[in-house]
């Protein structure tokens, strides 16, 4: 897919048709809830700037496409402009369809509904791929054993199907992994099938060489090849739904490993990384293209969901507060709040560049240019 094109144009291609989805579906979930709670839409924006081109529907909205195509916004009748419109060109107030007069449950749906769109986005491409290309199954069978391995040490045999690690279910590969690196020198209670009998060992994981000043466990196997089965539309509407948790989950947990320091903060990355990734997607073709936007879209969901101001989250802790107080914040407090969200996402967006370029291909080439 898109091979014939350079490596530059098709990640770049790639990268905003990725982007223009999950912000299209994020934006669109808050303007279906503004719709449901009677607050009046002025703008739908996809893309910053001067819009390129703009048409309005029977209900007043504007519909924008604007010429810098890293985002987009939608802007509810009564907030702050977010554009450079003069004051006189701005629509008239429309009694009872403002956002700031609604009622504290009103905003929070409004705001929620952004993240939950990109959730179920996630869920719906998962359950196409589901349906279409087939769900992978046999993903934690045992093709090869390393010699001298903990996993040979504990009898773990090639052709071996691992179901469970300390009681607790995995059916991926990657399960396996995030169960295990945490787990250097610690026994592990591993389930396993083996031709159709089910038995269980005990592994002490061995440390990976390398990772002495922060040991990462490993068991010395190698996956199996995974086959596909088909599912039906219901079943994968399910399947899809319970992928999108489990991808929910397995990222608060790496992100909670990241900040406990027992898993490098080099993986979090940033724009220049998801240009790469996207890319690399569109070369390998459609179905890592959108598992990558499903992906994407969960990580989407969450990050508006962390309680830092100027983020979904941050909108929807400021209402809690409202409506513990019975009243909203103080304007001053509302003010710092904002200005301390913005320097940590300033914070946050260097750091993630920073980790593109050293660790990525762009810090791979220029590590190449100087030898």
């Amino acid at each position: 897919m898109l091979e014939f094109l350079p490596s530059a144009v098709r990640t770049l291609l790639a990268f905003l048709v990725v982007l223009g989805v999950l912000v299209f579906f994020h934006e669109l979930g808050h303007y279906l809830a503004a719709r449901w709670r009677k607050v009046h839409v002025d703008a739908f924006s996809i893309g910053f700037g001067k819009p390129i081109a703009t048409w309005h529907d029977r209900r007043g909205t504007e519909w924008r496409i604007a010429w810098i195509p890293l985002g987009g916004y939608v802007k509810l009748h009564g907030q702050a402009p977010m554009d450079e419109t003069p004051e006189a060109e701005r629509v008239v107030e429309r009694p009872g369809m403002t956002f700031h007069n609604k009622s504290v449950l009103d905003r929070a749906i409004v705001v929620a509904a952004g993240p939950i769109a990109n959730f179920l986005l996630a869920a719906l491409l998962f359950a196409l791929l589901f349906a279409t290309n087939g769900i992978p199954t046999g993903l934690t069978s045992v093709a090869a054993v390393s010699p001298g391995s903990a996993a040979e040490t504990a009898g773990i045999l090639p052709g071996d199907t691992i179901i469970a690690l300390d009681g607790n279910r995995v059916t991926r590969f990657d399960q396996v992994q995030h169960h295990i690196q945490p787990r250097a020198g610690q026994q592990v209670a591993v389930q396993i099938t083996r031709e159709g009998r089910e038995m269980t060992l005990q592994v002490v994981p061995a440390v990976r060489p390398g990772s002495e000043a922060q040991p990462i466990g490993i068991l010395g196997i190698q996956g199996g090849q995974a086959t596909f089965e088909r599912l039906n539309p219901a079943s994968a509407l399910w399947a899809g739904t319970v992928q999108t948790a489990e991808v929910s989950w397995a990222t608060l947990a790496g992100i909670g490993e990241m900040l406990t320091g027992s898993r490098s903060a080099q993986e979090l990355g940033g724009p220049i990384r998801i240009a790469e990734v996207s890319g690399q997607a569109a070369t390998l073709g459609i179905v890592p293209l959108i598992n990558l936007m499903a992906l994407l879209s969960v990580s989407l969901a969450l990050l508006n969901l962390f309680p830092i101001p100027l983020l979904d989250g941050g909108h929807l802790m400021f209402y809690a507060a409202e409506a513990i107080r019975g009243r909203p914040l103080p304007p001053k407090a509302l003010e710092y709040g904002f200005r301390a969200g913005f320097a940590v996402l300033i914070c946050l967006f260097l750091f993630a560049t920073w980790n593109d370029v050293a660790h990525g291909g762009i810090g791979r080439w220029v590590a190449g240019l100087i030898g």
